[in-house]
């Protein structure tokens, strides 16, 4: 009935170890593309929304902000469920994908609706925390009310995405991707600047049309994902594939997560401090950031989902293949975005930064370029990581950098000169000590890794103990 079989994972299996960097980048580049294209219309929004002056871009980066550490602190959802379906495929037991994945994407729904419920009445306190004032804090808060209202459609589809990828089907999330955006960005000048009868609703126009959009995606990939791998036929509240097995599970990803998205909250919060101009500033060099995050998140959600079967399958020394594979990849895409930010740092500066911000942007920008091969390594770890469920290392490793980089940014004095170059170098420092302690846990294998070869044969008969 379904297109998946033991059979195929196996095939691809033997595909890899046969053609490592060519699998490698084969199933990167669909996730890849499909990845960027979120942050792509963010900067298309930031560009649009800077016409209108540094306050609503000021008040553009605090709303995305907030949304996306809330989405990500519920990013276990999408993680787990991948790890989940690889594992399952490679054991040749996929109902028990099927069941992690149904269970995931109604975890999903209820979630997403409390958020959107929640918007209406903690939007306000939210951009006020960030610091925002007056203008950016009114225009702060709508933004955050109207896009929780896709909450429940964003939290779907990242969930669904997990799933497919699982599957190491990285294309169709990459087709629903593109449509999204797409539709986004074409609402975009519409609504903020009004068209005909449509009104300009300014900052307001841009969340409208993301969700929207985000309605779309979210139908979209629940269709592609009951196509692909199918639905359980119920959905166990109790058990070992329960809810609780499902919380427990995500509880070291959440905290992970939280404490990820709390640092970048600190650093948007201690920008926003220092001024519109540095706001402004901080969120053109952020969602560049972001977007060349999500670019070398594409190896590691590769790693994961080839880590993911290989471990269901009890196939260790494939494993190490893949970790070595993908840093490698991971960094090389790592030094190639250092070189392209920093030649093209007067390209975003014209098409990002207000004209009283630009004196700001400078050497944030730099900064940020520089830290791109470390941001590589520790992305890349991050996925194989996941790819083993080892996620209360994660956790640990998350906690130690935060704590650092926390500390950091309480001694920033928003007053001081070059305060947010400060900002941007406590945030190199804080991926530093995470992509260190990512590779030690593969190399030598620091405690009880997954990678470490003393771990074979447990491994094996655990994935003997599964099919």
């Amino acid at each position: 009935m379904h297109a998946v079989s033991a059979t195929s994972a196996a095939a691809d299996h033997d595909t890899f170890l046969r053609q490592p960097h060519r699998t490698m980048v084969r199933l990167a580049l669909p996730v890849m593309f499909a990845l960027i294209t979120e942050p792509v219309t963010g900067l298309v929004d930031t560009a649009f929304v800077a016409r209108l002056g540094s306050e609503a871009l000021a008040a553009l980066g605090v709303g995305a902000i907030v949304l996306s550490s809330l989405f990500w602190i519920f990013n276990f959802l999408a993680i787990g469920t991948q790890t989940e379906v690889a594992r399952s495929r490679g054991a040749g037991e996929l109902e028990c994908g099927r069941e992690a994945a149904g269970l995931a994407l109604v975890l999903a729904a209820v979630i997403g609706l409390g958020l959107a419920v929640l918007g209406l009445f903690a939007a306000e306190p939210a951009a006020g925390a960030m610091g925002a004032h007056d203008e950016v804090h009114g225009a702060a808060s709508a933004y955050l009310s109207i896009r929780l209202f896709g909450a429940p459609a964003v939290l779907v589809t990242i969930t669904a995405f997990g799933a497919l990828r699982g599957l190491q089907d990285m294309r169709t999330p990459l087709w629903i991707a593109i449509g999204v955006n797409a539709f986004n960005i074409g609402l975009d000048p519409l609504l903020i600047f009004g068209a005909g009868p449509l009104p300009a609703l300014g900052v307001e126009g841009a969340a409208w049309a993301s969700v929207v959009a985000q309605w779309m995606g979210g139908l979209a990939a629940f269709v592609a994902l009951r196509s692909r791998l199918g639905l359980p036929a119920r959905v166990r509240l109790s058990g070992p594939r329960g809810v609780g097995a499902l919380l427990t599970v995500g509880g070291d990803l959440f905290l992970r997560t939280g404490m990820l998205t709390g640092f970048l909250l600190l650093m948007t919060r201690t920008a926003t401090q220092i001024g519109p101009e540095a706001g402004a500033a901080h969120q053109a060099v952020r969602q560049v950031w972001l977007l060349s995050a999500l670019v070398l998140d594409a190896f590691a959600h590769t790693a994961q989902s080839l880590v993911g079967t290989f471990h269901g399958a009890g196939r260790q020394p494939a494993m190490r293949r893949v970790a070595q594979v993908a840093t490698w990849w991971s960094l090389g895409a790592g030094v190639a975005l250092a070189a392209g930010m920093l030649l093209s740092e007067s390209l975003f500066a014209e098409a990002l930064v207000p004209a009283g911000a630009v004196a700001a942007f400078a050497w944030p920008w730099r900064v940020s370029a520089l830290s791109q091969p470390v941001n590589a390594l520790s992305f890349a770890t991050d996925g194989l990581h996941w790819g083993t469920g080892d996620y209360r290392y994660l956790r640990n490793a998350m906690a130690v950098a935060t704590l650092v980089g926390g500390l950091g940014l309480a001694w920033v004095d928003p007053r001081a000169p070059h305060a947010l170059v400060w900002v941007w170098s406590i945030s190199a420092l804080w991926i530093t000590l995470r992509a260190g302690l990512g590779l030690i846990r593969i190399w030598p294998g620091l405690g009880a890794s997954p990678f470490d070869a003393r771990a074979e044969p447990a491994l094996a008969s655990v994935a003997g103990e599964g099919k």
